[in-house]
């Protein structure tokens, strides 16, 4: 195995990371600057308030993005496993 190789290897494996994290990040980052607008206008300081609702957030994007991830992680731990095959075989 080359050094060019685990360099592609490891630079894919945080693309994809990045990929499959970012709409969930990005959920909850909306979700939670909505709550801060909304607790800004009302006045409500209540710590735990922004807390459920990104939990709400972030698994109602698992469920509607999971199959998504799902195919991207596959797809990378297919190719992790037929480059091992390869450079065992």
């Amino acid at each position: 195995m080359t050094g060019e190789m685990v360099i592609a290897i490891a630079e894919r494996a945080i693309w994809v990371v990045l990929l499959t994290s970012g709409p969930l990040l990005i959920l909850a980052l909306v979700t939670g600057l909505l709550v801060s607008i909304f607790q800004a206008t009302t006045q409500i300081q209540e710590q735990t308030l922004a807390f459920v609702p990104k939990i709400v957030a972030v698994l109602l994007g698992i469920v509607f993005f999971g199959p998504w991830m799902l195919t991207q992680i596959l797809s990378y731990s297919q190719d992790i496993f037929e480059n091992l095959i390869r450079y065992i075989g």
